[in-house]
Order: C-alpha cells, then structure tokens, then sequence
C-alpha cells in the first residue's frame, strides 16, 4: 500500500491541509485527515486527475485525421503528462465511416487498458451550417435513422455527441439519452424554445459555452440565455483567454456555479507538437497563444487542463477549489463516471494531479502509478 502526504489536497469538493490519501494499485483505500508514520511527504497540491471533454489532439496528431489507437497513444500521452488522467478523445465532424473507425479504434483501445482513455465525444456532423466554425461544411447533415443506429449500439464506453438542436428532433435526442449518450449542444444558431425542447428531451450539456452560438440578447436569448437559466444544464468553457471574454466566463460561473461548469482544452495537436498544421485542406497556425485560419477564423484552443484552471483562477476568479472541481468532479459527474473518478474517495481511482503554488504540473498519477517526463515537450512515459 502507497500512502501520499501532500502539502494539501483537493478531494473533489474541497482543499484539505495535511491530509493523506492511500492506495493499493490502482485503487484508493482511504483518506485520513493525517498524514500516518511512512507516508511519502509531497510538495504542493494533490488533486484528482484532470478530465478533459474536448481533445482533439496533440503531439502534432489530429484524432479526426487519423482515428485509431496510434494516434490516440500519441495525444494521451501528451496530455496525461500535464494531468488530464481521463480524455474523451474528440472528432471534429466526419462521414459516418470515420465516426465508425473512431468508436472501434476507442473500443479496442479500452479493452487493451489504454491509460488516460475515458471515451469519445463526436462533436458533429449535426451542426448548424452558419456555426460550424472550422468545421468541413462538406461533412454537416440533420441527424438520420443510421445515424441513430450507429450511436445507440454501443454502451462499453461514455459516449458525448455535440449536435445542433435544429438538426435533430427532440424524438432523436430522447433515444440516444434513453441509450445512455451524452448529449450537449453546440454549434448552433437556435432559438431558445428549440434549445428549450431540446433539453426537455434529455440534453444534458452545452458545448463550449459562448462559441459558436449567438451571443445573448434581451428578446432573443438563444442558446447562452437557454444555458445560464437551466440550473441543471451543465456547459463547457474554453478558458484560454481568447474564447471567451473573462467578463463573460465570470458570468457563467456566478449563474452557473462549479457545481454546473466545467472547463475544457478543446486542445488542437500543437499542444505538445508543431505551432502549424494543416486542418481539411486549411493552415492553421499558433500565433499570440490563437489557433487561427488564414481568414482568421479558430480553430479549436492551445490549451492545456492545469492552463485552464490557472485562467480560471486568474481570468474568472474563481476559488483554487472550485477552479479544480470545474476540471474534476464537474465534467466527471456530467458523464456519469464521478464514482471512480474525479475525486479522491476510497473506492475511486487512484488517478491524481500534483501542482506547485502556481497551478503547475509537477507530478502525474495514473491507475496507482506515478508516470516520469518523457524528453519531448513533456510527454509521458
């Protein structure tokens, strides 16, 4: 049995000086308000391994782009080694013959004990045309029969669809919820009674919150006014400073609350790779800590979760606590995983995060074992 002592510790719901968390394998024993004689003494903040909803990709590989277990050991280990312990790898929208590579590909990987592989979260192709951002304008449809088929068949892993309420039908949404999907929306230009009926019929969530989706107005208050009034919606924010004003991210997290929002990378492969890539056809490139296209247009985020939660504290003013729990319990709770992740419980997995007084990563947990710094911009060994 292991037995850490760090400085303090973050158990999902609140920071605790001089406690103590013990581990058999990959498995938390117990916690104690002291540290007992033996325990090893760590420097700074332990926290449940961060959660990440959004990973499009890292170490220069976009998941879209090549969908299968080679290019997911290459994100993870990218953003296992800065603490995300539990990724929902995502694709950007894609023909349904890619989206079926990428539910096998993150099937097999999980039979096989990936480390750091939580699910996948498809995010499109039911996107509305005039949001779609970068995403190919080729690949957008309404929501079909197959398609419902294809996402309801599976239940080995958690499964998050982003999709425009005005591409699928209440009905729709109703069967894949039923189905045990996630379901959050995103992308969309809809009105708030057609945000509304979507979340009536089971739509849980909100897909980068702000982005993507028209900006609130007194008469009009469309997907952002649907999102701050449901106090059971949960919603995503991209916290890199350039998404969302910190104005904006203070707003959601004063109606929101922790409990409600969680942060989210929506990290691009130039996280630990390449500051250019080339995205369907498009250059993309790093410039001013922005992922942008020629015409100047994002494409997802240069961000990573221990950078999400320093812009939360710093940019939102959020508490260190509920910083954490915005990239911990929260996302782990919204997928239904909070009781094996996202805290550091007995019976949780013993996936943990150890930061200095600046929020930074300087020790990663993984199933019970510590990983080292790999040679290459950070990454995990």
């Amino acid at each position: 049995m292991t037995v850490l002592a760090p400085d303090r510790l973050f158990d999902g719901e609140r920071i605790r000086t001089g406690a103590a968390v013990a581990f058999d394998g990959a498995c938390i024993s117990a916690t104690s308000d002291t540290a007992p004689p033996g325990a090893i003494r760590l420097s700074g903040l332990l926290a449940p391994g961060f959660i990440d909803l959004q990973v499009n990709g890292g170490g220069g590989v976009l998941f879209s782009d090549a969908p299968g277990r080679e290019a997911l050991r290459t994100l993870l280990d990218v953003h296992m080694g800065r603490g995300a312990t539990g990724v929902m790898a995502s694709l950007i929208s894609s023909e349904r013959t890619v989206m079926t590579a990428a539910m096998s590909a993150v099937g097999e990987a999980l039979r096989y004990g990936q480390d750091g592989l939580l699910g996948l979260h498809l995010e499109g192709p039911w996107l509305a045309p005039s949001r779609r951002g970068v995403h190919p304008a080729s690949a957008l449809r309404p929501m079909d029969e197959d398609d419902i088929d294809l996402l309801t068949r599976q239940a080995d892993y958690p499964l998050m669809v982003t999709l425009a309420p005005e591409c699928a039908s209440p009905a729709q949404i109703a069967r894949l919820v039923a189905a045990g999907v996630r379901v959050s929306l995103g992308h969309t230009a809809a009105d708030v009674d057609t945000v509304m009926r979507a979340i009536d019929a089971g739509a849980s969530g909100f897909t980068h919150l702000f982005n993507a989706m028209p900006p609130l107005d007194s008469r009009q208050p469309g997907p952002v006014g649907a999102a701050l009034s449901c106090a059971d919606a949960w919603a995503g924010l991209i916290l890199d400073g350039i998404h969302v004003h910190p104005a904006a991210a203070r707003s959601a997290y004063l109606a929101k609350t922790a409990q409600r929002l969680m942060l989210i990378s929506d990290a691009m492969p130039s996280v630990g790779g390449p500051q250019s890539l080339n995205l369907f056809g498009e250059t993309v490139r790093l410039s001013g800590g922005a992922l942008r296209t020629a015409s100047g247009v994002l494409a997802g985020a240069h961000l990573d979760m221990a950078g999400a939660v320093r812009n939360a504290v710093r940019l939102m003013g959020a508490s260190e606590a509920d910083a954490l729990r915005m990239a911990t319990l929260s996302p782990a709770c919204f997928l239904g995983v909070d009781a094996g992740r996202g805290r550091i419980a007995p019976g949780a997995r013993a996936d943990f995060v150890l930061l200095d007084e600046e929020l930074n990563v300087t020790g990663v947990w993984t199933g019970g074992r510590r990983l080292t710094r790999g040679p290459a911009s950070g990454v995990t060994v």
